[in-house]
């Protein structure tokens, strides 16, 4: 590791003070061209750097790459390592419009679940609340009961050491109460698992997968779907999710201009002349 990364690396982590993940990431993908290449980063020609990159053929990962790159580099012309600034262009990525369930396919998925059991009153109050609150399952499994006060939720394990307090629906409330009225375990985390120990991202995964064939993230986008249709201001939902930006909240309004075309298409008497 030439020493303008491994300067990186302590800056990213004690000054910055990113998450281990995202050291992780930084390091495993700069460490990776490094290696390769054999050459330090710093003293790279731009074009064989780019001639190594361009075998990421899934854009994502590309621009993934291309963003630990670019911090890099930002980093070494700030601390002075370096006396041009570089900075490569990200990849184009085509806007998809997030998968979501509708309120009627989680009712659905609900129904299948055998409520006589602790496991099966958690599971319903997990899909539940991750529905009624649109937290990341991440800030879900770091729930803990003080987190909820009556119909509030104080979610303060955000991406980005974000807080936000979003209002959290009776019903899942309530479902949250049965399952840990069932639970005979003295535990800080709302979720656990069987053994009384918090519940894992890939068990909160199995149990999505289970009862409604997606992810728990599915569950976020179906919330906000939720609140746009519903006729939510957008910058509201973007507070409710805890977005840092308002273009990233933005991707649910495709949801709302495909409503307005349905609606159009199927009301209006002249609808065919728009097609």
């Amino acid at each position: 590791m030439s020493n303008e990364l491994e300067a990186f690396l302590e800056y990213i982590t004690i000054i910055k003070a990113l998450s281990k993940k995202s050291v992780e990431a930084y390091t495993n993908d700069l460490v990776l061209i490094e290696k390769n290449l054999s050459q330090p980063l710093i003293s790279l020609n731009t074009q064989k750097l780019l001639n190594f990159l361009a075998d990421y053929k899934n854009k994502r990962t590309l621009n993934r790459k291309l963003s630990s790159v670019n911090a890099f580099f930002d980093f070494c012309y700030k601390e002075q390592f370096s006396e041009e600034k570089t900075k490569f262009k990200f990849a184009k990525i085509p806007k998809l419009l997030p998968k979501f369930l509708s309120y009627e396919d989680i009712q659905k998925g609900l129904s299948l679940i055998d409520k006589s059991s602790w496991i099966g009153k958690r599971d319903y109050a997990l899909i539940l609340f991750l529905y009624a609150s649109g937290a990341r399952i991440s800030e879900c499994l770091e729930l803990t009961n003080s987190d909820i006060e009556d119909e509030w939720l104080h979610i303060r394990h955000a991406k980005g050491e974000k807080e936000r307090i979003v209002p959290l629906a009776k019903v899942a409330k309530r479902a949250i109460d049965e399952y840990e009225k069932e639970s005979t375990f003295d535990k800080d985390f709302v979720w656990c698992n069987y053994m009384g120990n918090k519940l894992s991202r890939i068990s909160a995964y199995k149990i999505t997968q289970k009862y409604l064939g997606v992810s728990p993230h599915v569950l976020r986008h179906s919330y906000a779907t939720s609140l746009i249709r519903g006729g939510a201001d957008l910058r509201v939902v973007q507070e409710l999710l805890g977005h840092s930006s308002l273009l990233t909240t933005q991707i649910y309004t495709h949801i709302q201009k495909q409503d307005l075309r349905d609606t159009v298409e199927v009301c209006h008497p002249m609808a065919k002349e728009y097609l």
